[in-house]
């Protein structure tokens, strides 16, 4: 994005403000012209009281009124105008900064998995806090002091003219000299900013990485090794920001410098054309007073500039993840999935993350609603994608999912996340209490439902020892709780959704045997009457499914009961017996592990 762009951008950003915004720009036109008229009104009365006493005698109070007069209601209407400007534009820049960074958050919440899953928490944590906080202040210098420099400058140069083009050509000149040293520095240092804010980033995803595994940084004493790490992306920010301060910094000592050789030179051809009675000491007055003015200004504009350059890389960041389109959306015209019985089906369904090897290649299945169906195969298989693929964190490239015979790609998103409850392998769980996190299954639980949910995930004895109970607090990622308390906290969650489907991903996998055995006999009752999928390493989880489909290399090799499968004698058979779940000669572990 250009500079113009952005500054287009930033504009739009005011949304509902637009029509505010633009009254704020009436009423810093309106000042520009009530400023400048300060000057000229000075140098009238000077030149009144020099005509006098030219003339012999001393100019009366009376001849002084009109302009003295004019000087104070101009004065009046500045010090008024300007408190309304600048209260009404510092609640509009606040409203704004508020409502844009509301917006960011929900449009990034709703970024599908791959994206997130590229792109760290910590920088787009970076870019929202700073991305708003730029336009924030971007909002702020412009409606309350740079527009109303600009348009005094405007108003000034034909004002100026009309009084003495002169002495105007000198004010002028010095304006196009400001404007391109401005324009050549701010091209020069457009580029170096950008690399500046990579910087940036990285120092934010970097601190952000840290804190977010400080356990793994104190469990390896690494904790000079990070702080080193980050000062040395410390030292490379300032590196690369040094140059282009230096830049700025030659324009205001530049800037500061002209005032005094402007006023000199103005006050010189002055006195010139004083002498060959082409102007009067008024007019001198006047310039004077207007060549102040405009270095004022200039300083002003040089000054925003100068910070507009600097912020530009964080506007076009935080633009760049607005503009991001969601790859998984809801398509037009798409309906809500209303009372789902549960039927599932994959027709040749293939997925790939990158575009080169296939995580998911023609994979057809199918699930009648109530039953259950567990997903079995190594690491990598592809058994967590076809679920993801199910609740769609992402799309298929090829193939189609249905849900009752709908494809789910015309079914609003909302809807049917609303029909599918999980249990992820890693319990994920906001640093609220407890029964915050249970109620985002269901926001309008009872009391009696959120307990019988707790129960039936074997949580209810732990969340009754801990000081609060249901208000007790879990945590950053649920920190304060243990890894088996965390995933019945999932459970629950996921029960208390009473979804008609319900995945199970590695549901157990952080529980002790004996709090195991009591979290499946629950969840065998919960089962009941919904479609469930399980994806289970620990084959004794997925005794009693219905149907068992083993995966490898994205595909589908065997499917069955747990007894069709192990009499098939094939690979899941091998698994089973590697994990003693049937009887069976001594097998080569590795061989399964390599499966």
């Amino acid at each position: 994005m250009t500079l113009p762009h952005l500054i287009g951008r930033t504009i739009g950003a005011l949304g509902p403000e637009l029509r505010l915004g633009a009254l704020l720009t009436l009423a810093n036109l309106a000042l520009a012209c009530a400023q400048f008229a300060e000057p000229v009104l000075y140098g009238r009365i000077i030149d009144t009281l020099i005509s006098a006493q030219g003339a012999g005698r001393t100019a009366s109070f009376n001849e002084l009124v009109p302009w003295l007069l004019a000087w104070a209601g101009f004065a009046l209407f500045t010090v008024g105008a300007g408190v309304l400007v600048s209260l009404h534009a510092d609640r509009m820049a606040h409203r704004r900064r508020l409502g844009v960074m509301t917006l960011y958050f929900e449009h990034v919440a709703q970024l599908p998995l791959a994206y997130h899953g590229t792109t760290h928490s910590g920088r787009l944590m970076k870019v929202m806090l700073e991305g708003a906080d730029t336009l924030w202040s971007i909002w702020l210098a412009f409606f309350r002091d740079i527009f109303a420099a600009v348009a005094a400058v405007a108003v000034m140069m034909p004002v100026a003219l009309w009084m003495n083009w002169r002495l105007a050509l000198l004010l002028i000149g010095l304006a196009v000299l400001f404007s391109a040293l401005a324009a050549f520095v701010m091209r020069k240092t457009d580029g170096m900013q950008s690399v500046v804010e990579e910087y940036q980033s990285d120092l934010a995803e970097r601190a952000s990485d840290t804190l977010g595994n400080i356990a793994l940084v104190q469990s390896f004493a690494r904790v000079e090794a990070e702080v080193r790490g980050l000062r040395d992306v410390a030292s490379n920010v300032l590196r690369v920001q040094i140059p282009v301060l230096s830049w700025w910094a030659v324009v205001s000592v530049a800037t500061r410098a002209s005032t005094t050789l402007t006023v000199l030179a103005i006050f010189l051809l002055g006195v010139w054309l004083h002498l060959k009675g082409e102007t009067s000491i008024g007019e001198i007055v006047t310039f004077v007073n207007f060549a102040v003015m405009l270095i004022a200004r200039l300083e002003q504009s040089v000054s925003f500039v100068n910070q507009l350059t600097l912020d530009a890389p964080r506007l076009r960041q935080f633009f760049e993840v607005l503009d991001t389109v969601p790859a998984v959306r809801d398509r037009p015209g798409a309906e809500p999935l209303t009372a789902p019985r549960g039927a599932v089906a994959f027709h040749n369904v293939s997925f790939s993350y990158d575009g080169k090897r296939a995580a998911l290649a023609d994979v057809t299945f199918t699930a009648e609603p109530g039953e259950t169906v567990a997903l079995v195969g190594a690491t990598g298989a592809g058994k967590s994608t076809a679920l993801a693929l199910l609740h769609r964190a992402y799309d298929p490239q090829s193939g189609r999912v249905t849900v009752d015979g709908i494809d789910i790609r015309d079914v609003t998103l909302t809807s049917l996340r609303h029909s599918i409850g999980v249990v992820f392998q890693e319990s994920l769980l906001f640093n609220r209490t407890i029964r915050e996190n249970l109620l985002v299954g269901k926001p309008d639980a009872t009391e009696a439902e959120i307990r019988a949910a707790c129960e039936g995930a074997q949580a209810a004895e732990f969340i009754d020892r801990l000081t609060g109970g249901l208000d007790a607090i879990a945590g950053e990622r649920g920190r304060a709780l243990s890894g088996g308390e965390r995933q019945r906290l999932s459970i629950a969650r996921a029960l208390l959704k009473d979804p008609p489907i319900l995945i199970l991903d590695e549901a157990t996998s952080a529980l002790d045997a004996a709090t195991e055995v009591r979290v499946q006999r629950a969840l065998d009752e919960v089962m009941k009457g919904r479609t469930t999928f399980v994806i289970a390493h620990r084959l004794a989880t997925v005794r009693n499914a219905d149907r068992i489909l083993v995966f490898e290399g994205g595909r589908i090799i065997e499917a069955g009961t747990f007894d069709e499968l192990v009499r098939l004698g094939g690979r899941f058979a091998a698994l089973a017996k590697a994990q003693f779940m049937v009887p069976g000669e001594a097998i080569d572990t590795r061989a399964v592990v390599e499966t």
